[in-house]
């Protein structure tokens, strides 16, 4: 799509189908930033539990939205008043699900700066990166990768500047003597702490000290009182359209609105200070950090988190002892979960809604996961440069296959490389726009200037709108594979072949070939070990067109995947045709290919 796009889409069918009451364009928003969200709600639901983080043992701590509240006052005070940092600063978090996150995210929003979150796995390098460039005061990490933090601000100069480091622990905020055994096991037992090396101040010294602060006078509703729709809030890094990681910057208006558009277009299937949801994802991804930090915050529900969902038994305890009502997740979580005997065995009976997005789910999940819960899982569409949700299944209004409508006051369209708009039941590159819509890439503007067109972003994904407006992605544009001439669109063969009773999951990738084009590899995971490359490919030529049908079928224990549980096409690909006597690389356990 060369050309600009046009600047209006002249016919919107899906507002026809958004649910009764929900407006075709959002109001007014309620807060003018983040910050006066979390003082709002938090006045609004006081004592209420807002958080409560669970570790697979089934100990636990809780904060209220009260609680919330004081502390993160406290944690912006620290910033500006200790550390000194100015609004617009960037201070990057890197920690999985607890107590700590929140307290720590409101806190650096109330204060004004800048949220970098920054993903708790990465290695030294990788942090070095993202930190240099966004070029951060201070970073609150977890010190069970300190050694990690440490590597990624050594050298000389010190790795981004040598910002102010801060140290939380994974038990925050628990009870003083769950928190003493949970710190011993990890001491004594599993020996998981690593020495600190780092300079570093601990959580509870600094929000002491920000108490000290607001007892002199200091004032938080200042230092957002600058604050509005356009002011930067956030630094997400992705890898975008361009696999180039670079922050997408989101402002307290593009926050804001996606949670009003999410709670609008959930409508009374979220009950204002009712919902219990189950926060699996890591709250670092644009996905779970708006929909269930931010989203269900808005909403006054009670949010139970879990700092990992590996393994999957991880999820036992907390849908033991909570009433969980909504739960989100990936196509992968859902068809875990359903392969779980604990879970067939008891499923979560107060669940009333299931969301997926972040990666295509397949129709064959969405079934099981029914038939399993009795509650639909509606599919979502979003990315991180729209924070994140563009498109979402109405409940009682979902259509299988489909990602759903455009949110309120959204528009989405499929344009062919010319930028001409394409007619329904035809294939083109999914763009949007909307208040969710990012300002840009982080001090990129090239790259902001090639998926930005006049205010349309383009998503890099191929989908198809019918006539009502709902839409499907059919793939990403990137991984599309060429066969002979024709399209071939990995989701397609990957849904297909994870239907096999003896297949966990599959990927699907292209691998050039000397004639030109490309041929089919799929890497599968298989429950019955017997299974063979012929009979994969056997009953995918049941069910596809020759052209689809994979060459080649590798072997392998498990796939690659993000922190979410997105399977990560990129990392098994081949730079070149491999030879013809396939030898398995990495993880894969044995191939087979097929007869030209």
């Amino acid at each position: 799509m060369d050309a600009t796009p046009p600047l209006e889409v002249p016919v919107r069918p899906w507002h026809a189908h958004y649910p009764p009451g929900v407006s075709a364009h959002l109001p007014p928003l309620p807060d003018a930033s983040v910050g006066d969200l979390v003082t709002r709600t938090s006045a609004q639901y006081g004592n209420a539990t807002a958080f409560t983080a669970c570790l697979p043992n089934g100990m636990h701590g809780r904060l209220t939205y009260a609680e919330v509240d004081r502390l993160s006052d406290a944690f912006a005070a620290y910033l500006r008043e200790d550390l000194r940092l100015g609004a617009g600063d960037r201070v990057a978090v890197q920690m999985p699900n607890c107590l700590a996150y929140p307290v720590v995210v409101f806190g650096i929003l109330k204060a004004g700066c800048v949220l970098v979150n920054t993903n708790p796995l990465y290695t030294a390098p990788e942090m070095r990166r993202q930190f240099a460039d966004a070029e951060i005061s201070a970073v609150v990490g977890i010190d069970l990768f300190a050694d990690r933090l440490a590597a990624a601000l050594a050298g000389d100069p010190p790795g981004a500047g040598s910002p102010h480091v801060v140290l939380v622990r994974i038990t925050e905020f628990f009870p003083r003597y769950v928190a003493a055994i949970v710190r011993l096991v990890q001491r004594v037992w599993s020996r998981v702490l690593p020495p600190v090396t780092v300079a570093h101040t601990r959580l509870p010294e600094t929000l002491r000290l920000g108490s000290d602060a607001l007892r002199r006078g200091s004032d938080v509703g200042s230092y957002r009182a600058g604050l509005g729709p356009e002011t930067l809030a956030a630094l997400q890094y992705t890898g975008g359209t361009t696999g180039v990681s670079k922050g997408a910057e989101l402002t307290h208006g593009n926050l804001l609105a996606n949670c009003e558009q999410m709670i609008q277009m959930a409508g009374a299937h979220i009950r204002p200070g009712q919902e219990c949801v189950l926060t699996a994802l890591p709250l670092y991804h644009v996905f779970a950090f708006t929909v269930n930090l931010l989203g269900f915050y808005r909403a006054g529900a009670h949010n139970v988190l879990v700092p990992s969902p590996r393994p999957l038994s991880n999820l036992k305890r907390p849908l033991e002892h909570y009433p969980v009502t909504w739960l989100s997740g990936v196509n992968t979580l859902f068809h875990g979960l359903v392969r779980e005997q604990w879970f067939l065995d008891h499923p979560p009976p107060h669940l009333r809604a299931s969301v997926a997005g972040g990666m295509s789910l397949h129709a064959a999940v969405a079934r099981q996961w029914e038939e399993v819960t009795g509650c639909p899982v509606v599919e979502g569409y979003g990315l991180t440069e729209a924070s994140p949700v563009l498109c979402f299944n109405p409940f009682g209004g979902a259509r299988p296959g489909s990602i759903g409508i455009p949110m309120p006051s959204t528009d989405v369209a499929c344009f062919d490389d010319g930028g001409s708009a394409v007619p329904p039941g035809e294939a083109g590159e999914l763009c949007a726009r909307g208040p969710q819509v990012m300002r840009g890439y982080w001090r990129r503007p090239q790259e902001t200037a090639a998926v930005m067109r006049d205010g349309w972003l383009r998503t890099g994904d191929v989908a198809v709108a019918d006539s009502d407006g709902y839409f499907r992605i059919v793939d990403r544009k990137k991984d599309l594979i060429l066969v002979s001439g024709f399209n071939v669109y990995p989701n397609e063969v990957e849904e297909c072949l994870a239907e096999h009773p003896g297949i966990h999951e599959a990927a699907v990738v292209g691998d050039p070939v000397s004639a030109g084009g490309e041929r089919v590899r799929a890497v599968v995971v298989r429950t019955d070990p017997e299974l063979t490359a012929e009979q994969v490919r056997a009953w995918a030529a049941e069910r596809l067109t020759a052209y689809k049908v994979p060459r080649v079928v590798e072997f392998a224990e498990d796939l690659p995947k993000s922190p979410i549980g997105k399977i990560l096409r990129k990392e098994l690909r081949h730079d070149q045709s491999p030879p013809q006597d396939l030898a398995p690389a990495g993880p894969v356990a044995t191939s087979a290919e097929a007869a030209p």
